[in-house]
């Protein structure tokens, strides 16, 4: 072999190896380090891994500190998307080095990184979950004759396929004895699935947050099917391309640490939180709020925690079984030494605390416990239950307190937390229990016969 010809050869293979290190930036400086983040801004059960930590710019501190250590410069490009499936694709491209999305994703994304050989990806921390499911539901026009999921046979029901939401109306539609293929799916982008929600371009809409409560919000639809009902813990994650940890371990710890001041932040100043998300996204800031807050529908928390991940392990089977995704070595998928090694320890999840004013006692049972916004105030006040909410709000009206812009309060049932002014109402004896779907309450009246059933309006007039 010529001289020219072994040149040429190690000058290829030194090119093919910048090519493919995870994390240098484009100009080529050894010293400085880009690092690209994939996350869902509007997804907002990851915003303590995307739109708040962005917002906060708690990851670019944690690098300034990192770069004051080891003399390198780091750079983060933050690349924002409407759901988990094309980050897994940037990633598996080498394009993307961490990433956020919901479980069904990070299953498939830690499939096909394996399927395509190679390190792979690590799932490294939590962003948020719900132990019930309740961050994925079933939308309806106000106006559909649907009562129940049994109703959508038939039906033209946008889901984006692939999702967690996707996967719920799955199950869910299997356990009301509706096969897939009796829906007409329309596979649709969240955005594109709402605006088609709204001019009755389909019957229902299937997604994750905050998607339902900004449909319902708005008042173009209401809530069929709360994802509390199948009882199936829901999440969502980070993810890390390996060939980028490994590179850079430093720089994966300094974002799970940087995560977690954004999970401090949300839990410990939950309106603030939400109001600065609302602001970087455009959602409304009650939607976000009624995710995000204390005793939200989302509990956030950076933790492998054993009971999502054998609820991974159990999705596995059926992602299987639809053809998502063909095997997956969970055991390999998950890394918790990145944040064992972060040094970070979880706090305590937001909690509605205080006195409630109206009923004139601590607020103290979490199940029960309700909130409500108005316009003009830094704070919420807190309701000890649903039937001192009500009172409140009656009372509120009563002497002119101002515009209420929400009131939250849990489902009797599943604990969902709702508006309760889209809930449905019932009474039983002198309490008063909200339900988010019509379902959920018809299975209370069936088993309590004395209760009757109560609008909103009614209820408030009856508290």
């Amino acid at each position: 072999m010529s001289r020219a010809v072994r040149k040429l050869g190690v000058l290829a293979a030194v090119s093919a190896l910048l090519a493919g290190a995870a994390g240098y930036s484009s100009g080529g400086d050894p010293k400085t380090v880009e690092v690209v983040v994939g996350y869902q801004s509007k997804t907002i059960n990851t915003v303590t891994a995307g739109t708040l930590l962005r917002a906060r710019g708690y990851f670019e501190q944690q690098l300034a500190e990192l770069g004051r250590q080891d003399g390198r410069h780091y750079e983060v490009v933050w690349q924002d998307y409407d759901a988990g499936a094309p980050i897994t694709a940037q990633m598996l491209a080498d394009k993307i080095d961490i990433g956020s999305m919901g479980d069904y994703p990070l299953l498939i994304n830690g499939s096909r990184a394996q399927a395509a050989g190679g390190p792979g990806t690590r799932l490294v921390s939590v962003t948020g979950y719900n132990l019930l499911g309740a961050l994925n539901s079933v939308v309806v026009p106000k106006d559909s004759p649907a009562h129940t999921l049994a109703d959508l046979k038939g039906k033209k029901v946008s889901s984006s396929v692939g999702s967690a939401s996707d996967g719920t109306l799955v199950q869910a539609l299997a356990k009301a004895g509706v096969a897939e293929s009796d829906i007409q799916k329309q596979n649709q982008q969240p955005a594109v699935g709402a605006s088609a929600l709204k001019a009755h371009g389909v019957d229902a809409l299937a997604q994750f947050v905050a998607w339902p409560a900004a449909v319902v919000f708005a008042g173009d639809g209401r809530l069929l099917y709360d994802g509390a009902a199948l009882g199936r813990p829901t999440l969502h994650g980070v993810v890390v391309r390996q060939k980028f940890g490994t590179a850079h371990p430093d720089v994966v710890r300094a974002f799970l640490r940087a995560q977690d001041a954004a999970t401090r932040d949300l839990n410990q100043h939950p309106l603030a939180a939400a109001q600065a998300v609302a602001e970087a996204t455009g959602l409304p800031p009650e939607v976000v709020y009624l995710y995000n807050g204390p005793n939200g529908v989302a509990t956030f928390a950076t933790a492998l925690d054993p009971r999502l991940l054998d609820a991974m392990r159990a999705d596995v089977p059926f992602l299987a079984s639809v053809g998502v995704l063909k095997a997956l070595d969970l055991d390999r998928f998950t890394d918790p030494s990145y944040l064992r090694d972060s040094g970070v320890t979880d706090g305590e999840p937001a909690r509605i605390t205080g006195t409630d004013a109206v009923c004139d006692r601590p607020v103290t049972d979490p199940a029960l416990a309700g909130e409500l916004w108005y316009e003009g105030e830094q704070s919420t006040r807190p309701a000890a239950d649903p039937t001192c909410l009500l009172r409140a709000v009656k009372a509120g009206a009563a002497s002119g307190t101002g515009k209420l812009r929400a009131a939250y309060v849990p489902d009797a049932a599943t604990g969902t937390r709702w508006f309760a002014d889209q809930d449905w109402w019932v009474r039983d004896g002198d309490a008063f229990k909200p339900f988010t779907t019509e379902d959920g309450a018809g299975a209370y009246l069936a088993a309590h016969p004395s209760a009757v059933r109560l609008t909103y309006q009614q209820a408030l007039d009856a508290s």
